[in-house]
């Protein structure tokens, strides 16, 4: 640990720009939640030093203590040396501006399909009741608990596979206070859940073999369960669409995310007319598609 950083540096505003500097040094990648190196140093400045992320600046100049000036130091050379992404150092994620707890069991928050809830899911859903949600893959719960905020009268299942995870989901599902409106389930996909859904949210794993190859140290920290599906990156995805038809309700919608693995998903099943999002706030990826047309193309669908 620098005793040098530790003497020299006091103020929020040293430490910030200290932080920006070994980070550009290291090379750190930017891809949970913060897009700089900048907006890494302030998610983990502030929530390491319990200030506000927004509408800091009467606070730039204040002195740390020196048992904070360790704490952030230390935290600093985690992301930097360690390739540590900020939300598991801090153990805090946010998603449509909700908090999350998050840790190395499950994917740190940063799903597009955040832009279809926050529109209620319009036109798709065209104002009609949505009585149950399914968030299939629920990893921490994010997508599934957001939704129940923006559907406060819709039930939610939380569908995840890991025992850890679900420990998460769980633990996020209290944070929330939603006990009575969300509950978080250990499945296999689809195996102890019982439909029908007016509304299924599914983000599986989707990264394909060669893109696994490739992903930046960072992304080494997160659980290759929540990651990896095969070598074209439709494991899971593949599996879904077969079985999503058998749990929708007769209007119900399939929204799925499968990030770069489109092309695949569209090459592997032609008979299915996925409408693609356009996403304002960056994410690609994420399809929707009826309950009706589903089941129509779910005799031509391969395998």
């Amino acid at each position: 640990m620098s005793t040098e950083a530790i003497e020299q540096l006091q103020t929020v505003r040293d430490w910030l720009r200290y932080a920006v500097s070994r980070f550009t040094q290291a090379g750190v990648w930017c891809g949970h939640g913060t897009d700089s190196h900048w907006d890494d140093a302030v998610q983990l400045l502030m929530q390491t030093l319990h200030l506000p992320m927004d509408n800091n600046v009467p606070f730039l100049d204040a002195r740390l203590t020196l048992s904070e000036r360790e704490q952030v130091l230390e935290r600093i050379e985690r992301r930097a040396r360690d390739r540590v992404p900020v939300p598991y150092i801090t153990g805090e994620a946010f998603f449509m501006g909700l908090p999350f707890h998050v840790d190395e069991r499950v994917l740190i928050p940063r799903s597009p399909i955040g832009e279809f809830l926050a529109t209620e899911g319009e036109p798709w859903l065209s104002g009609r009741p949505v009585e149950r949600i399914l968030d299939l893959c629920a990893g921490s719960g994010c997508i599934g608990i957001a939704a129940a905020h923006v559907f406060p009268a819709a039930q939610v299942d939380l569908g995840e596979v890991s025992p850890g995870a679900v420990e998460v989901a769980e633990q996020n599902i209290r944070r929330h206070g939603l006990e009575g409106q969300v509950r978080a389930v250990a499945s296999d996909l689809f195996e102890k859940l019982d439909g029908p859904y007016d509304l299924i949210l599914a983000n599986p794993p989707y990264v394909d073999a060669r893109d696994m190859a490739t992903l930046p140290p960072e992304y080494r920290h997160e659980p290759e369960l929540g990651l990896a599906a095969g070598e074209d990156g439709l494991e899971l995805m593949g599996r879904i669409l077969r079985e999503a038809p058998a749990y929708l309700s007769e209007d119900g919608l399939l929204v799925g995310e499968v990030g770069n693995s489109q092309p695949a998903l569209e090459a592997a099943f032609p008979s299915v007319p996925f409408t693609w999002l356009e996403m304002e706030n960056g994410g690609h990826g994420v399809f929707v598609v009826d309950a009706q047309t589903l089941a129509q193309a779910a005799p031509l669908m391969n395998g």
